[in-house]
């Protein structure tokens, strides 16, 4: 029996091909969604998936102000950010998020999913968050997909 025919193929940089994926945010439940979007953003959606490489496909994400969120998220949850000084620490609630930065949520909960290491700062970059339905992206034919 010839053992080579059974051998385990890591995919490689050159050989990945990416798709563009197009995401409505609108009535998606926060958590649920990025998870989907995390998976798709490392490949693992993939039948070549691979854990060293970045075999991810692009995401956009259109209609992040009408995300929803469960249980009692939007009237409790914050966002802390440290400046490294003292007295720089600083509070935004979710609701204020939402009227001023709404991609920042997504991208924050994409983020939190993703490797904390080189791989992962590549594969967070083919994110691209929008507040409205518009996205400059339809020169890639991004194919829609529903959660």
């Amino acid at each position: 029996m010839n053992t080579n025919s059974y051998k385990t193929r890591s995919a490689r940089k050159e050989d990945i091909t990416r798709d563009w994926y197009l995401v409505d945010a609108e009535g998606q439940t926060l958590g649920r969604m990025c998870t989907q979007i995390a998976m798709i953003l490392r490949g693992k959606n993939k039948a070549c998936f691979t854990p060293h490489v970045d075999c991810g496909d692009y995401v956009i994400v259109i209609n992040a102000e009408k995300v929803k969120l469960s249980g009692q998220k939007f009237d409790q949850k914050e966002y802390l950010s440290y400046s490294g000084y003292p007295g720089g620490q600083k509070r935004k609630s979710i609701k204020e998020l939402l009227q001023q930065k709404p991609e920042k949520i997504v991208e924050h909960a994409v983020k939190g999913m993703l490797p904390r290491n080189r791989l992962g700062r590549a594969t967070f970059k083919k994110l691209f968050v929008y507040k409205g339905s518009e996205h400059k992206h339809d020169a890639q034919k991004p194919k829609t997909i529903k959660f």
